[in-house]
């Protein structure tokens, strides 16, 4: 009996442990912000936009700083951590900061913020959608290899590496990119409040430093993690030293990630076609 009453205090004090490390630990200063970092390729939104409507509810939390260290990623995982970030401004400030990269999907993600800062350096910016295929069916055929499609749908095997893509798919892949980097350009405009037509003239792709970025509107201030943390305590109406508490992420493993990532945030990605907010300079996809 006194070894289960130990196990069960080392079990609730473990909890307790894990809970205080994370967000919990808010509920015992009025003075915190919260910081949730998004790094690395954007497969999945699911513990993103959880820990965001989380810290949404916190009274204890004040503000919210999100930190994008990532090159961009899918079109729907990055759109469901805009629509988060959007529900989280209602009741507190979030302010983005910029770390080394966080262009296209990682900058999408950063315009839904109040406030961005960037580091000189950072690399932002990426405004467009990309879809990479190939065409393998001369090499199959160098092999003795010869591919075989069945399908249901005039269009169902668009994309497919075992032949080339009509001038038709073509020309309806592009009607769909083009919907898709509206979308885009809105987003940004909303977030941002610059005109559309502004941000239009900026989204062509290229990628801009974060001084570049400043002076085009796109970032508001220079400067790195600590200066992001003192502009939400601000915002906030923080007044001296705020608390910083980083919100650990849960993280599956990689494997259940790429199987859940693949079932979960299909609209951009289907038979051979995968549409990226992201660019061959920062990730295969």
């Amino acid at each position: 009996m006194v070894l289960s009453a130990a196990g069960f205090v080392v079990i609730v004090a473990l909890a307790a442990f894990s809970y205080l490390k994370s967000e919990g630990i808010a509920l015992l200063s009025k003075n915190a912000v919260a910081i949730v970092t998004v790094e690395g390729v954007i497969e999945n939104s699911r513990e993103t936009v959880r820990t965001l409507d989380r810290l949404a509810k916190n009274d204890g939390v004040r503000a919210v700083v999100l930190r994008v260290d990532s090159p961009g990623g899918g079109v729907a995982p990055s759109q469901e951590i805009y629509d988060a970030v959007l529900r989280v401004r209602e009741k507190k400030p979030v302010v983005a900061s910029l770390g080394g990269v966080a262009a296209s999907g990682g900058y999408y993600v950063a315009s839904g913020c109040d406030a961005i800062v960037a580091n000189p350096g950072t690399l932002t910016g990426s405004i467009g959608v990309i879809l990479q295929t190939g065409n393998v069916s001369e090499l199959l055929k160098k092999v003795g290899i010869q591919g075989v499609i069945v399908k249901a749908g005039k269009f169902k095997d668009i994309g497919s590496p075992l032949r080339e893509m009509s001038e038709e798919e073509k020309r309806l892949l592009d009607n769909l990119l083009q919907n898709v980097h509206t979308q885009f350009i809105a987003a940004v405009s909303r977030g941002r409040k610059l005109p559309v037509e502004q941000v239009r003239q900026l989204a062509d792709g290229r990628i801009y430093s974060g001084e570049q970025a400043r002076d085009l509107k796109l970032v508001d201030q220079l400067g790195g993690l600590r200066d992001a943390v003192q502009l939400a305590a601000e915002r906030a109406g923080i007044s001296g030293e705020p608390s910083w508490i980083e919100i650990e992420k849960r993280q599956p493993p990689w494997w259940w990630r790429r199987l859940t990532g693949l079932m979960e945030n299909g609209p951009e990605s289907f038979g051979g076609l995968q549409f990226l907010f992201s660019g061959p300079w920062g990730t295969s996809g």
